[in-house]
């Protein structure tokens, strides 16, 4: 990274060393920023591949002992390396196919006879035995395929359901997979007995082991057949079996091939509000009532946990931005998260040097603090019983009803008036999101189709071949008015907005967005170089996402969108903004 200089109001440096963890976790360790005190202005050095850092600091004895293989020692500037070595990689052959087939009634497309035959030869191979280790298909994957195929025959539209090639694959190779699969897959792939026409009766007598086995069957029959749960059938499964334990790498509780086809299966027969509202709601007691934070106003960012392969992710520095003007903001999400594995705001503060194992109390207690005004939450953290189902979810491959409903998650609540933002990318989701918004009481809501299904809005011109649904910087929300014309809903009125933002007409000159391409270290670059008043298309894109929010919101100070782009400038001309970021990553060590 180019020098960067600095506040005038900050005597520090970034320099790179190499911090060695003995985490339990060994893929955690990573180097990291550190700030030194120095009378001169703030540059920011370009730090090693901790391949080499890491092999330059630990000798042959000390990597033995902490228990570091050489696919630990990565370079953590690239997203993709901060997937946890420990879970067990998914058969790809079998992984490409439930891409195309564990999909929507309309998204889906049927396999050609080859690549049925090469799909069922592998599970079949793999059930037998014959392949190891990453070739091995996991019951996950058996289980998601298969409850994809079902849905496919009972409920799906004729353009959607199996191929011709595929039901002469499946008809060859039923009768060996019959022999060879356990019987709870032999349910998902034949609940009743008659998708295969063999007489099976392992399908229809199926009621798995134990209570919590039973409970999941039970819903699974529904949603193999097509149909939907009740709410409190849904929340029911989900207390049953989260948080999922995994020992050896197998599961101790629940089948995980039960579980794979029901999370998949209820995306697959697009969710009910209220299925989707079971599994909002489901885990907010987990850890006791949400803290109460001591500001006027606070913004929970649902940013997609997966993160960004792409497009610069503003979301972070945006965060800072706010918080010069009194907007508080709560950040959330994970380290690394299927099935796109790209960069998130756990990696970026991971990468400068920031404690990103804190609790909900420590994260009221930075938002509280004047200094910072601001926090990033894990689910690691604040939801543990979802963030056990990291390693199954890369194994289903496409995104289960968590993926929507952990971006509208209230982990803390303000004394003041509580908002909501959320990204999306599917049209049919945004209405949704802003249902559960309103179903948890917000004042205001916001869904923002921004890049990559991000939050981050774009001042790139709109490409004349746009498909169809929604553009880029689509926006729908309600914010809290005393206003008669006002709808009602939850005891609060609410007015509805909706528009797609075009940033020419607030000033801005089109410009393409910046590539990171999965690089953190990128993605910080660019939105440090954007704090320091560097002028370009990061910076406008921080300013947009700050100014229109505000706006939109409803924020104190911000009904004029000009005065409101304004302030988001000063704050990041002044230097204040990026103060707030370097105190945050210092403060967050200091919590106790």
């Amino acid at each position: 990274m180019r020098a960067l200089l600095s506040p005038e109001s900050s005597s520090l440096y970034f320099t790179a060393i190499n911090i060695v963890s003995r985490d339990p976790n060994p893929c955690r360790s990573r180097t990291s920023l550190y700030f030194l005190k120095r009378d001169c202005g703030c540059r920011l050095i370009r730090r090693k591949p901790r391949s080499t850092a890491v092999k330059a600091v630990l000798d042959s004895a000390t990597i033995e002992e902490l228990g570091l293989k050489e696919s630990d020692m990565r370079n953590p500037a690239i997203s993709s390396t901060y997937r946890r070595s420990m879970l067990p990689k998914p058969n790809q052959t079998v992984l490409e196919a439930q891409a195309r087939i564990c999909t929507g009634p309309t998204q889906t497309r049927p396999l050609s006879e080859e690549q049925a035959f090469k799909v069922l030869d592998t599970i079949l191979r793999s059930v037998r035995g014959e392949l190891k280790d990453e070739e091995q298909v996991s019951k996950a994957q058996i289980g998601a395929f298969f409850a994809g195929m079902t849905i496919r025959a009972n409920s799906f539209p004729e353009e959607t359901q199996w191929s011709e090639g595929e039901r002469r694959a499946m008809n060859l190779f039923w009768p060996l997979l019959l022999r060879a699969l356990p019987p709870d897959v032999i349910f998902i792939a034949d609940p009743e007995g008659s998708i295969m026409g063999l007489g099976n009766s392992v399908g229809p007598q199926f009621i798995g082991n134990g209570t919590t086995e039973m409970r999941l069957v039970g819903a699974l029959r529904e949603i193999l057949a097509g149909g939907h749960l009740g709410y409190e059938e849904v929340q029911g499964v989900l207390k049953d079996v989260l948080p999922l334990k995994i020992e050896d790498g197998k599961s101790t509780g629940v089948s995980e091939s039960l579980l794979s086809a029901f999370l998949i299966g209820q995306r697959m027969n697009r969710e009910t509000d209220r299925e989707l509202k079971a599994y909002c709601l489901a885990f907010d007691d987990e850890l006791g009532p949400a803290p109460v934070a001591d500001v006027s106003s606070l913004t929970h960012y649902g940013e997609p946990y997966d993160g960004n392969t792409r497009f610069f992710r503003s979301t972070l520095f945006v965060a800072a931005v706010r918080s010069c003007y009194g907007e508080s903001s709560l950040l959330h999400g994970v380290e690394w998260m299927p099935p796109k594995g790209g960069v998130t705001e756990e990696q970026m503060l991971n990468f400068m040097g920031a404690n990103t194992n804190l609790s909900l109390h420590q994260a009221k207690e930075l938002i509280e603090d004047e200094e910072v005004g601001f926090a990033y939450i894990s689910q690691r953290e604040a939801r543990p019983s979802l963030y056990s189902l990291i390693g199954l979810r890369e194994h289903i491959k496409k995104r289960p009803p968590l993926a929507t409903t952990e971006k509208v998650q209230q982990y803390i609540r303000a004394k003041g008036k509580d908002s909501i933002v959320a990204g999306f990318y599917h049209e049919g989701y945004e209405e949704p999101l802003l249902m559960l918004m309103k179903r948890r009481g917000v004042h205001s809501g916001l869904v923002v189709k921004g890049e990559e299904g991000a939050l981050s809005m774009t001042t790139r011109l709109r490409s004349a071949s746009t498909s169809k649904g929604f553009p880029v910087n689509y926006c729908s929300g309600f914010r809290s008015v005393g206003k008669e014309t006002a709808c009602k809903e939850d005891g609060v009125s609410h007015q509805s907005f909706r528009l797609e933002v075009n940033a020419m007409d607030y000033g801005f000159k089109p410009t393409d967005t910046p590539r990171t391409d999965r690089s953190v270290s990128k993605n910080i670059e660019l939105g440090l170089a954007a704090l320091h008043g560097q002028k370009g298309p990061a910076y406008d894109r921080i300013v947009l996402n700050a100014g229109i929010v505000d706006h939109l919101l409803g924020c104190d100070g911000a009904e004029d969108v000009t005065i409101a782009l304004d302030r988001a400038r000063e704050a990041i001309d002044s230097g204040k903004a990026l103060k707030k970021l370097l105190n945050y990553i210092k403060v967050s060590h200091k919590l106790k």
